[in-house]
């Protein structure tokens, strides 16, 4: 999957582990917005770099189903 990447490339460009951030988008209610509004919460408020905070986004929702 394109969008699948390792816990060790995550902390390696968000110096945080997937976990982590699954964790931030579940305290976020990440399942009630959308997800240009989470990729936005993880830029601005987590300083997480756009095309990271995509694929975050992106990971996290298709783990949600």
């Amino acid at each position: 999957d394109h969008w699948e990447v390792s816990d060790e490339q995550v902390v390696e460009m968000t110096g945080k582990s997937l976990a982590h951030w699954t964790e931030v988008l579940n305290q976020f209610d990440a399942e009630k917005k959308r997800s240009n509004d989470l990729v936005a919460h993880l830029k601005n408020q987590h300083r997480v770099p756009g095309n990271w905070a995509r694929t975050l986004t992106t990971g996290y929702l298709e783990r949600q189903g």
